[in-house]
Parts: C-alpha cells; structure tokens; sequence
C-alpha cells in the first residue's frame, strides 16, 4: 500500500513524496538528480522529478516554499518511464471542448507600468473539469475542480530591470500569458514535474482547487506567427520580463543548455514595437519548462489565479492508499 502523507527522511537529503521516493527535494540539498532524455524529443524528455534548489541553478526550480501541500495526479501512467524520462507524444489529455464566451483580459500601458486585467479565463477552449469519470485521464488524475473566473490585476514595471540578485518562485502565479491564463511554475502539489505528472487538457492547461485554470508550460493553445526566425512574445513574467516561445535567434530550438539559471538570456528582441536588447525568458520542452526563478524583482501576487493554495487537490473521496 502507498501511504499518501509526507514523510521526511532526516539527514539524508530526500523525501517521500506520496508514496514516491524522491532524491535531493529537501531544499537546500546539493546532491545531483540524473539528468537523462533529449530536450527536444517528445518521446524522451527528461523528468523534473527531485529537481529543486535553495538559489538559481540551471535546470532547476527554486521554490519558494518547502514541503508542498499535495495534490495532483495520485498514479504515473505508462508515458512515465521508470528511467528519469518521459513520453509527450503517449500522454492523455483530458477530453473536452468548453468555450468560455466571458473571458476577459487586456494589457494597457500607464506611465512606467504596464497592467495586465482579467478574469482568468483563457481566450481558447478548454478540457472539461472536474475530470469526468468516463474520462481515460480520471484513472491517473481525478482532479475534481471546476474552472472559476479570478481577477487577474498586475502592474509590472514597464522598463524591467535585473534585482541585486534571483529570487524564488512562488507556488502559484509567476506570470500570465497573452492567452490570459496564469502561468505557474513547473511544479505539482507534490513538488513533482508537473507537465509530466498531472493530466492537463489538449491546451497545457488545469484548474487548481480555487478554480483558478492555469498553465505549467507553454500552451500549444497560444498562437504564434514567428515565421523561421526568434519566438514572438508569449507572455510576461511577475518581475516585468517577457517570455518568449521555443525559438532563439536564429530560428534553432533552444534548451536548457542556452539559458541561463533562470531559464532566460539577453540579446537583441522586439519589445513594445522596438529593436531592444534586453533579459528575457524562454519556453523550452524540457523541465523547467518556463521561468525556474526570477531575475528581476517580482511584483506581489494578491490571493487569486495562484495566490492561494498550491496547484491540484484531492476531492473529499480520494482514497488514503494507491491502487
């Protein structure tokens, strides 16, 4: 049986996370996960799993907050490979086809603030929430949440500028992205990988016990016309810094590799209509996914799309013990 509290190890630097083990997630710990998997292959990317730091580190996430609540999906389905690798191309996504016809969001620019206003909603359809029983994905993830509108309200620096030094990430909204969907980081309730672990719908995207729906990662959802060459601008992060798509300079697909420890880096892009050279943050397909800590400094995330409790939630019948 698999018992599904949270038990530290003292002193040896893991942590059993709902039945899994877990090497190196007690923060602070400086031992190394294996990194295995290709970046760009969908068919074998490497899994996050036990990759959190206490400061900015390449190809990890520096969390704010340690231990993690719970949540999330409760079984790894087959895409999760036992070999700290994992299959996109074979993972479900939960099935659905939702409009959401009062979704709000609009970005204005006043004075040296640039405001993001919404409701939370996406501009595209999503999966249906709470996960139907007849759903394939509901015998790896039941997550029985609802998707809620939330006021999204953020004045980000319009010049953003590097902070004496990264901050961590929160547990909840690190940036919101041009589709209106809060972006979270790459971590479940569990502080497992989350775009691997849990079932998201067709668009990278789920609801957490607020209701609030958000992303992990890059949503294939949000449009792009880059043409051959640099990502357009997907989205901003909480520290005023864009995000951009899976696409650097010259139009090659970039990986962890081309970034710096908090998944960005800094060279000539279009900003506010103009040539500038400037930070910025990058999408990949592998772990982190999108912004592992911030470079700038951050602007308060109010309780709302993730400034409640982490991402996921068991409904009141999860079972105390795994199948």
């Amino acid at each position: 049986m698999i018992l599904t509290f949270i038990v530290f190890i003292l002193g040896s630097g893991a942590l059993v996370v709902g039945g899994r083990f877990i090497a190196g997630q007690q923060r602070g710990n400086a031992s190394e996960v294996v990194y295995k998997g290709d970046p760009r292959d969908p068919r074998n990317l490497p899994l996050g799993d036990g990759r959190l730091s206490e400061g900015p580190r390449k190809n990890y996430v520096w969390p704010c907050r340690v231990p993690f609540g719970g949540g999330g999906a409760f079984r790894d389905g087959p895409w999760i490979k036992g070999d700290g690798t994992w299959d996109a191309t074979i993972k479900p996504h939960v099935e659905g086809d939702v409009a959401w016809d009062n979704y709000r969001y609009a970005i204005k620019i006043d004075g040296d603030k640039r405001k993001l206003v919404g409701n939370g909603l996406p501009d595209h359809h999503t999966g249906k929430f709470p996960i139907d029983r007849n759903d394939p994905a509901f015998q790896y993830d039941r997550n029985p949440n609802s998707i809620r509108e939330g006021e999204i309200s953020f004045d980000l620096p319009l010049d953003p500028k590097f902070a004496d030094k990264p901050s961590c990430v929160p547990m909840g909204t690190i940036g919101v992205m041009k589709s209106g969907v809060a972006l979270f980081n790459a971590l479940d309730g569990e502080g497992r990988d989350a775009v691997a672990h849990e079932i998201q719908d067709k668009c990278n995207g789920h609801p957490e016990r607020d209701g609030h729906y958000h992303y992990h990662n890059l949503s294939q959802c949000i449009a792009e016309k880059r043409g051959k060459g640099h990502s357009e601008l997907m989205g901003y992060a909480l520290d005023g810094f864009g995000i951009y798509g899976f696409f650097g300079e010259h139009g090659e697909e970039l990986t962890n590799a081309d970034l710096d420890e908090c998944h960005g880096h800094t060279h000539e892009i279009m900003w506010d209509g103009k040539l500038v050279t400037m930070y910025h943050y990058h999408a990949t397909r592998e772990y982190p996914y999108t912004v592992g800590c911030f470079k700038g400094t951050p602007v308060r995330v109010p309780r709302g799309p993730g400034g409640g409790p982490p991402p996921g939630g068991r409904p009141p019948w999860f079972p105390m013990f795994g199948f």
